[in-house]
């Protein structure tokens, strides 16, 4: 019996072999596909959050197989979000026939459908289910809202450039609704909408908002290129704009274009939600921009600051990202020539710069405000301390590797820090092009050079590294490529604060709370310690993150966890910790918390005793105020 086994152990095992995959999907070709393609869109169930959709396809090859793509990487995302999981009820027919598709086994986002030989169109129906509740993503409709993106309720047929497809759309919206979008109107019988036939590529790039509550505001009345702010509301009073807030983003256009020295577009469209219903969002396109804010952008500019720069931030993206856009952030379809995000230093780092930039100086956020935000996006960085195992350029991958879902570890993840340290890095670019040109020059000048090119056009220009580094050096020559580097592969913060400090400013922290801080705890629901704890606390007393390596880290705690108790009494709000805070500056004994980690209950004490700390920006006696002449209006 023994030399069974032996010999069964010495005989060599048969090799496995993988299945076979299977066929590739046909790649990306630049001719046309023949026809137009007719897709119609009834978004009318809004108590259900279900939007339903026909698309009539011309047939390219009768009898032989077509793929049909879902796209799943979405621009402005940069990487692969599209909800493949919303779409349902797919059924297609040809003649009155129905057609069985089949699932690609490897790209999910692809379904192969046998052509029969003596078709010439295939009816396409589906549904895409819209997130009823947060919990199962963005909520894009509300009894009084739609938010309409193109990608999530279109298939395309396989084999072409995005640019090559045509599509000739038609939406229905509730009765008596209006809505903006970049498309350009054909005719509108009753409540459904004809537009102007596009191509894939400007279709997903232009995006809808239509509402019960509606409003279109001029931004540039004498203008022969039309730039509008499209509002939807829950109510009608949340439209109510005053006279210095449209001063101020019309000021928007206005300082946009004396910044850049162009335009791109044909017309302009700020699609603008001011919800407590409708979920928030920020998302650039060429021709206009989704902004979601809370209901008081309008009625309290004072408490919705912390959401004001949005509307800066998403214009720019349409000179830097839409216009000028990194060549390995272009593709030439959604789905089988995956996006790269190599450059989103430039793409979002230098977009976020002149999103604040221009915030102030078209007087939509003061300059006091902005100041107050860099200061606090400063100090947060410097709680990043996953540099040291990770360097910046390295975070431009997160998009793809996370696909922008919550982190436990965000300070030491180090999640897309390419947005606020590379804003830092251009402040730092700005300030030393004007200290070494005497003020000759200056970021403005690398941005008319860059993304002034070819006034008028929205045709997509792609860029490089060394496209970057060549314009910088135009601008003031200096060894821009060494100045990238060294920032874009550091394992420290020694450059973090450079161009706040050659700006004139160094970074301080006190006991008081900045407005702008004030305004995104209300924004966020939560009481910031990260200055001080290391932590922050929701409305419940959960704990909603933890700074890596910080006193409420060291005394593990974690986010998550809910607090029951400070100092031996029940804890009722965030003032509790705030007064333990101030007691502590004045005594040696630990702050005691009780924490709820699911069953379980801890006693931790942290040995803290420096009080409350917030940031703030001070001026340096005596020194070029270089962020000051940043922040003022161009003339």
């Amino acid at each position: 019996m023994r030399v069974f086994w032996l010999l069964l152990l010495a005989t060599p095992a048969l090799a496995q072999e993988a299945a076979p995959l299977p066929p590739p999907i046909p790649a990306p070709q630049d001719t046309p596909f023949p026809g137009t393609i007719a897709i119609a869109v009834d978004a009318t169930d809004l108590n259900r959050h279900i939007i339903k959709v026909h698309e009539t396809i011309p047939v390219e090859k009768p009898g032989a197989e077509l793929t049909l793509l879902y796209p799943e990487f979405i621009p402005g995302d940069h990487g692969p979000t599209g909800p493949l999981a919303a779409l349902a009820g797919l059924t297609i027919h040809a003649g009155g026939k129905r057609i069985d598709w089949t699932r690609d086994t490897v790209n999910v986002h692809a379904f192969h459908v046998p052509v029969p030989a003596k078709a010439d169109t295939l009816d396409v129906q589906y549904q895409y289910l819209s997130p009823p509740t947060e919990r199962e993503g963005r909520v894009e409709m509300t009894p009084s809202i739609i938010d309409l993106e193109w990608n999530e309720v279109v298939l395309y047929p396989a084999g072409h450039y995005a640019r090559q497809i045509t599509y000739a759309p038609t939406l229905t919206i509730p009765a008596s609704w209006s809505y903006g979008t970049a498309l350009e109107t054909k005719s509108m019988v009753g409540s459904t909408i004809a537009f102007k036939p596009v191509t894939l590529n400007v279709l997903m790039d232009s995006p809808l908002y239509a509402g019960r509550y509606f409003e279109k505001i001029d931004l540039d009345p004498k203008a022969p290129v039309h730039v509008t702010l499209d509002v939807a509301g829950d109510r009608p009073e949340d439209l109510a704009i005053s006279p210095a807030d449209l001063a101020a983003h019309r000021n928007l256009v206005q300082q946009a274009y004396k910044n850049f020295g162009s335009h791109h577009y044909d017309h302009y469209d700020f699609l603008l939600a001011v919800s407590d219903e409708l979920s928030g969002v920020g998302l650039e396109h060429h021709r206009s921009s989704e902004n979601g804010t809370g209901r008081d952008y309008f009625t309290d500019p004072a408490a919705s600051a912390a959401d004001r720069d949005l509307l800066c931030h998403e214009y720019t993206h349409s000179w830097n990202g839409k216009f000028r856009r990194p060549a390995d952030l272009w593709s030439p379809d959604f789905n089988v020539v995956p996006e790269r995000d190599s450059l989103l230093w430039v793409y979002e780092g230098q977009t976020e710069y002149w999103g604040w930039v221009l915030a102030a100086r078209s007087g939509i956020l003061s300059a006091d405000q902005v100041r107050d935000a860099i200061a606090l996006l400063a100090a947060n960085m410097q709680t990043h301390v996953g540099r040291a195992w990770r360097d910046l350029e390295d975070t431009t991958n997160d998009p793809i590797i996370n696909r922008r879902r919550p982190l436990a570890w965000l300070t030491w993840s180090r999640e897309e820090d390419y947005y606020v340290e590379g804003m830092l890095d251009w402040l730092n670019a700005d300030t030393m092009i004007r200290e070494q040109s005497g003020g000759k020059a200056s970021l403005s000048d690398f941005a008319r050079k860059f993304y002034g090119i070819d006034d008028g056009s929205w045709t997509t220009v792609t860029y490089t590294y060394d496209d970057v580094v060549k314009t910088l050096n135009e601008v003031q020559p200096d060894d821009w490529n060494a100045f990238l580097q060294a920032r874009l592969h550091t394992h420290d913060a020694k450059h973090l604060f450079d161009g706040i400090t050659r700006g004139g400013y160094k970074l301080v922290f006190n006991d008081q709370k900045t407005a702008m801080l004030k305004s995104i705890e209300g924004r966020l629901k939560q009481t910031d310690f990260t200055f001080s704890l290391g932590l922050s606390v929701d409305g419940e007393g959960k704990i909603a993150s933890v700074v890596w390596g910080s006193p409420a880290f060291r005394a593990s705690l974690t986010k998550g966890g809910k607090i029951i108790a400070v100092n031996g009494l029940a804890y009722e709000d965030a003032s509790d910790l705030e007064d333990a805070l101030k007691l502590a500056k004045t005594s040696k004994a630990p702050i005691e918390i009780l924490v709820q980690d699911g069953n379980h209950f801890r006693t931790i004490r942290i040995d803290y005793h420096d009080g409350p700390r917030y940031p703030h920006l001070e001026r340096i006696p005596n020194t070029p105020d270089l962020l000051d002449a940043i922040l003022a209006p161009m003339k």
